[in-house]
């Protein structure tokens, strides 16, 4: 009887759920791929399809109905307090209208932004910063680990919380599943609110577990904020086994476009806790800063892909230089016709990728993508001294990219990221001089070597080339 029961329940909601499919599938092959799944052997694909099956991350909406005063409120107030700081970059950047739609705010001027090379650099930064505050910090990391700098993380929020100052740390449950719970109840004990993300929140979103919060923010005090590609672990200063050293890059910014930055941040704190603190929205011009910014948020919340749209739209807005990294290159099919048109074009198009990497999986589906950009002319470089993790571009001689958002599908569409594009000829300049010497520490890839190789070795390339959409 019981097994007559989980036939006929797996077999109707294989059907109901491949009527799912056919309805919200983001492309016609991964319609028919879950419809021939889930109707053949429901027994593993309905699990699998509750799991990665969503395109689209949900709850957002009820969560903006349930506070809809308050969050319009907050955000009327950050538009005015940021409309007289916004600048029209006009023939200078012929494309910045439409990177502030998809940002969905203008540039704004008034800012300073310090380059952060590497772990030491970084966190002596934001530690330091954190000392600083005096109303309070919003921490968010997509990892955080309980070792030598998760411990000076957590002692330098908890002194902030005895002195008074609010903090607030949000942390990605998934990425940071490892992260004791001794860990937040301390933090709780000084005084500081912290909360994971929850991405399953809610009844219907109970198995909404692919999509990841892969933000890295910090603001202290509505006036300084830093983003960028370091989590909070001893393998980002260089203390891994075997990937170290570490190469990473985050950046420090002062000035209105924090204010764009700690919305994003508020926007996760709010669907984690539905609380919304009272913060400083008012934006604050830099000494001496004049360097248009801007924050670009990216999530499966959004109508648009955001992610996979800011580097098309880059890529063909470049007119001699395109240098970016990539941890891992698991590009879709909008951005290979980007990168191949811009060499087509005669852009100079580099890429640096790790040589030695943390995923197999990764690592073997990437050379799928590297062996068919072949003959294009991209120049590809393997990075050797360590793991590579930044997540970097560097646009003609102006328009630099640092943030969370990795070369791949699941940065593109699944996982929460921020960018900021900071347009500034000094600041580029050192972004050029930093990533030479990235290219001076890797191998210059003979891509055309890739297509061959042991049958076994395509094999599994392929398999992997496979799994792309969840990588």
């Amino acid at each position: 009887m019981l097994l007559t029961v989980l036939l006929v329940f797996f077999y109707v909601s294989g059907v109901l759920s491949a009527l799912n499919a056919a309805l919200t599938a983001r492309t016609s092959q991964g319609a028919v791929a879950w419809i021939v799944a889930l109707v053949s052997f429901p027994f593993i694909a309905v699990p699998a399809y509750w799991v990665f099956g969503r395109s689209k991350f949900e709850g957002f909406a009820e969560a903006y109905a349930s506070n809809r005063d308050a969050i319009d409120a907050v955000v009327a107030d950050i538009a005015a307090n940021l409309a007289p700081e916004s600048v029209d970059l006009g023939d200078d950047l012929p494309h910045h209208r439409a990177i502030s739609r998809l940002a969905g705010h203008a540039f704004v001027g008034g800012n300073a932004a310090e380059l952060l090379v590497n772990g030491d650099a970084t966190f002596d930064s934001i530690l330091a910063g954190i000392a600083s505050a005096r109303d309070y910090v919003i921490v968010q990391f997509y990892i955080v680990r309980d070792d030598e700098l998760g411990g000076r993380l957590a002692a330098a929020l908890e002194e902030r919380a005895r002195s008074g100052v609010r903090v607030y740390l949000l942390y990605d449950e998934i990425g940071s599943l490892g992260l004791p719970a001794e860990y937040c109840d301390n933090l709780r004990a000084a005084g500081a609110e912290v909360s994971a993300f929850q991405a399953n929140r809610g009844h219907r979103n109970r198995f909404q577990l692919n999509f990841r919060n892969h933000r890295k923010i910090v603001v202290v005090d509505g006036r300084v904020g830093w983003v960028g590609g370091h989590n909070v672990g001893d393998e980002y200063v260089g203390r891994h086994a075997k990937l170290s050293p570490w190469r990473d890059t985050h950046v420090r910014l002062e000035g209105p476009v924090v204010t764009q930055l700690q919305g994003v941040a508020m926007s996760d704190w709010y669907w984690a806790t539905r609380r919304l603190p009272a913060l400083n929205w008012m934006p604050t011009r830099a000494a001496g800063g004049a360097i248009p910014a801007l924050i670009i948020p990216s999530a499966p919340t959004q109508q648009l892909e955001t992610a996979g749209l800011m580097y098309v739209l880059a890529l063909n807005a470049a007119q001699h230089r395109i240098w970016l990294t990539a941890p891992y290159f698991v590009p879709d099919e909008a951005v290979m016709k980007a990168l191949e048109l811009a060499a087509l074009r005669g852009i100079d198009v580099r890429i640096l990728v790790p040589g030695t990497s943390d995923s197999v999986l990764v690592s073997l589906a990437a050379r799928h993508y590297l062996a068919r950009l072949a003959f294009s002319g991209i120049r590809f470089y393997e990075y050797r001294p360590g793991f590579l993790h930044q997540k970097v571009a560097l646009i003609d001689d102006e328009t630099s990219l640092i943030g969370t958002a990795n070369f791949d599908n699941r940065s593109f569409r699944l996982n929460f990221e921020v960018t900021a594009l900071i347009y500034d000829k000094a600041f580029a300049t050192e972004m050029s001089t930093m990533l030479e010497q990235d290219y001076e520490h890797g191998n210059e890839l003979d891509t055309v070597r890739l297509q061959g190789g042991r049958f076994a070795s395509r094999l599994a390339v392929s398999l992997a080339r496979l799994l792309a959409p969840i990588l």
